[in-house]
């Protein structure tokens, strides 16, 4: 089944805006694609969408003055433990994409990211999903999500 449209109004900054249909306020940045996340059918293969999906979500902390790179710092690490990934419409290489990343679920030691994709012509929705991650400290031990995580959050706004 497919997702209502995704109709995108900027929010102050090209990077946040906000779905007409939905409410939802997500975090945009754009890559194209590259020749090399083709396979031999001339689409991107699946499994590059979670390297789109980290791009999003790399971007969306560098954007917050948090990149991962300052939480690793603080000794905090948060896999991946769960994916999901819903393929709507192919992408093909040289296609400039939209990668929308928005702050989900937030519980005790897990957090998620919701994605869309979108093609950035026709506006048409290419991929959706979440990846879940656990926060770890340095020996992979499961403990709470630091305070500047939780900060962000509570701070991104909603709709």
């Amino acid at each position: 089944m497919r997702p209502k449209p995704f109709i995108p109004e900027p929010l102050g900054t090209p990077s946040i805006v906000r779905d007409k249909n939905s409410g939802k306020v997500w975090h945009r940045c754009e890559q194209r694609t590259l020749y090399a996340d083709t396979d031999r059918s001339r689409v991107v293969y699946h499994a590059n969408y979670l390297r789109y999906f980290e791009f999003g979500r790399a971007s969306l902390m560098r954007d917050a003055s948090y990149p991962y790179k300052k939480i690793e710092e603080s000794g905090y690490i948060y896999p991946i433990i769960k994916t999901e990934l819903n393929y709507y419409s192919p992408l093909f290489y040289d296609d400039l994409i939209y990668i929308h990343t928005r702050p989900a679920g937030l519980e005790l030691v897990t957090l998620q990211f919701d994605y869309l994709i979108t093609k950035a012509e026709s506006g048409e929705i290419a991929c959706t999903g979440f990846t879940r991650h656990c926060a770890v400290n340095e020996k992979g031990i499961p403990v709470e999500i630091d305070a500047k995580t939780i900060r962000l959050w509570e701070e991104f706004p909603r709709s």
